[in-house]
């Protein structure tokens, strides 16, 4: 009668080393999350867009209410409306859609006077002063992911960064 094989132990088998069959395994595993949760195609660029040197160095804004649904684009002709809190401002900010792929931005912060407001889209910056009522206007931005970085005039308070929003 032949001997029975002893089977390893857990820890003995995790601190052995990676064979063709673990190889084997783990690529079944890939394959396996790759079809029931893929990685989204932009989420990269979601988070490098998200993470900046601004970003380490701000006050964050919370989005307090939207007319529709955070980080879903619309593609009605109507316009949409998001608020934005922080502990030194609110901004609320209207997207009024010009075109399929164009947006008109309307905003407004309390205190709000003078604040530089720099609208970040993937690709570019816009920038522009709110005016001594806390009103500024980016007359036509491409739609797509979009950050507001609000800086009040000589403080030294920190920038507000507001979350990202599809405009």
């Amino acid at each position: 009668m032949a001997p029975q094989s002893r089977r390893p132990t857990l820890a003995e088998l995790s601190a052995g080393q990676i064979d063709a069959a673990d190889i084997q395994v783990l690529a079944q595993l890939a394959q396996l999350y790759e079809t029931l949760d893929p990685v989204p195609d932009n989420l990269i660029e979601r988070i490098k867009f998200g993470i900046t040197l601004d970003s380490l160095h701000a006050e964050i804004a919370e989005l307090q209410r939207s007319t529709d649904l955070a980080g879903v684009r619309a593609e009605a002709a109507e316009a949409q409306t998001v608020t934005f809190t922080s502990a030194s401002l609110t901004t609320m900010v209207t997207m009024t859609p010009l075109s399929t792929d164009r947006v008109r931005v309307d905003g407004w912060i309390t205190p709000g006077a003078d604040v530089a407001v720099e609208l970040r889209l993937v690709s570019d910056s816009l920038h522009t002063i709110a005016d001594a009522d806390g009103r500024f206007v980016f007359e036509d931005v491409p739609r797509g992911l979009a950050q507001f970085v609000l800086r009040s005039p000589g403080s030294t308070l920190l920038p507000v960064i507001t979350p990202s929003i599809d405009l």
